[in-house]
């Protein structure tokens, strides 16, 4: 029943007494999830409208932390201070509500980095990490250190000539040298943070390590790595390559997953890939996507031996993509 989460009812859900339990028009969220399960209806009599829900609000939402966290970064500028207190009353609750919107890939498309890249990133690498710390069943304290953590997790670029941060070509060898130090700054600056314990500070440190040892600034594997961090750099890089950027466009979703799967067998952590990977597809079912060709179609069933290839339903015809290895899923529909 995953695959109903973030879609609108058509009719009102009643149970075996005549009662409704969920009103026609809501939005299922996993609590509605737990009820039907609890009530017993057959999933049978649930029909769903075509409507999509509206994303405004969480584009609002996402917009207007964005813009408090600028401030609170921006204010270390004159303070040389990181407002921890603040970033953690003001911007992880914020973090934590848009985590929990039940239409994914409309929290996708919000989250997505556009114009003001860097403060955009930082949010959206927060909501990222709570959504997949949440999907890993970690309690209530562990994921607010986790969201926090993963706010925090770029606090050394502030020590970054802005010029390279938001330079539109490709960085050279020498200027990537300079970028990459962000780590080494962020965990000083926390270090020195009242406040901040050793995931916060690690995260900082050592969100570019790599399990395979190729990672920086350490080069530090597996076991080494702090778990918060393995979690943060799954999200770091998801919200990169899903992000336009002044060097390249927004990756299609095919390719955004083939990546991170490959990358799960060396460089990231193959559990929290995994546990991503697969909340994200089997929420597909029911979606319209894009295919490579630009036909638009429906996926309807999830392949359990591959689920990154469905059954797409196009016009009464049903493809296979498990059969069809030169196409793919280029776009999920919001």
């Amino acid at each position: 029943m995953d695959s109903y989460l973030g879609r609108i009812l058509k009719n009102d859900l009643i149970n075996a007494y005549g009662v409704t339990v969920i009103p026609a028009r809501s939005v299922l969220n996993a609590e509605h999830l737990e009820l039907i399960r609890k009530q017993r209806i057959n999933t049978l009599d649930i029909v769903f409208t075509d409507e999509q829900p509206q994303t405004p609000a969480c584009r609002e939402m996402v917009n207007g932390v964005v813009e408090v966290s600028k401030d609170l970064f921006n204010s270390f500028r004159l303070t040389r201070k990181v407002p921890l207190a603040d970033i953690r009353k003001d911007v992880v609750p914020v973090v934590q509500e848009i985590s929990l919107l039940p239409d994914i890939f409309a929290l996708f498309e919000a989250i997505q980095g556009k114009d003001d890249y860097t403060y955009q990133h930082n949010i959206g690498v927060g909501v990222l990490s709570t959504l997949i710390g949440r999907w890993m069943n970690m309690g209530q304290a562990e994921l607010s250190v986790l969201s926090l953590a993963a706010t925090l997790h770029d606090i050394g670029k502030l020590k970054i000539p802005p010029e390279l941060l938001n330079k539109p070509d490709k960085l050279t060898a020498e200027e990537f040298a300079i970028v990459r130090k962000h780590t080494i700054y962020g965990y000083e600056m926390l270090k020195e943070t009242t406040g901040a314990n050793s995931h916060i500070t690690l995260t900082a440190l050592q969100h570019h390590e790599r399990n395979d040892g190729k990672g920086y600034p350490l080069g530090l594997k597996e076991e080494q790595i702090d778990s918060y961090s393995k979690i943060v750099a799954v999200a770091d890089i998801f919200h990169a390559m899903s992000s336009k950027r002044p060097y390249h466009e927004a990756m299609p979703f095919h390719l955004i997953v083939e990546q991170m799967r490959r990358g799960s067998f060396g460089a990231l952590d193959p559990h929290v890939v995994s546990v991503f990977l697969e909340n994200i597809v089997k929420r597909t079912v029911g979606r319209d996507v894009i295919l490579t060709d630009g036909r638009v179609g429906e996926i309807v069933y999830l392949n359990p031996h591959n689920i990154e290839t469905p059954l797409i339903k196009i016009d009464g015809e049903y493809i296979d993509l498990g059969k069809m290895r030169d196409l793919k899923i280029k776009e999920i529909s919001i």
